[in-house]
């Protein structure tokens, strides 16, 4: 499925059970406890920072191990334990002064649904379910938790900014390098 574009992209959200994970969680008498993330969908978030496009979470669920997870990425926006998310949209367009249709969201469930409809652009992992498939603009051809967001961050810059792929990686990588000459430098 191509990737279309209306209108530039400026912040990219993210459902994360079935998404940035693959849906499985582990649960202890204490409740959860561990979730497991894929480190190439971090990169991504850290590729989106250095293009300029802000990004966060949405998510139905909250979690000790989801919130030190959004925290170690450096997400502009933390939402969690949110069911109804299509609110938490409106205040994140007021709080950053942009509309929804310059905002991508990453889902994967029906309550997903509402806020897909209201922004720009609108993502599924091929695992998503039959009505989230049909709704989204764009379907990877990853399951949610196996570099889903990654490779959509890919087509989004690639589809955005005219580069080829290793130009996009361009930034990122300068970026590394410079963090990594401070650190020698000190």
């Amino acid at each position: 499925m191509a990737l279309v574009i209306n209108k530039p992209i400026k912040m990219v959200l993210f459902d994360v059970d079935g998404v940035m994970t693959d849906g499985t969680i582990y649960m202890s008498e204490y409740g959860e406890f561990i979730k497991a993330f894929n480190v190439k969908d971090g990169l991504a978030i850290e590729l989106l920072r250095a293009h300029g496009i802000k990004s966060g979470v949405i998510s139905g669920k909250a979690s000790s191990a989801l919130t030190t997870r959004c925290q170690q990425l450096g997400f502009d926006v933390i939402e969690t334990g949110c069911k109804h998310k299509l609110p938490k949209l409106e205040e994140i367009c007021n709080r950053f002064d942009i509309t929804a249709d310059e905002i991508a969201f990453c889902g994967d469930d029906v309550l997903d649904l509402p806020i897909m409809a209201h922004c720009g652009l609108s993502a599924a992992p091929a695992d998503a379910h039959q009505l989230v498939l049909a709704e989204a603009d764009w379907v990877s051809e990853c399951n949610g938790g196996f570099g889903m967001v990654r490779n959509f961050v890919d087509h989004l810059l690639l589809n955005q900014s005219g580069l080829m792929l290793n130009e996009i990686y361009q930034p990122l990588l300068n970026k590394i390098a410079r963090d990594d000459l401070k650190g020698v430098e000190q």
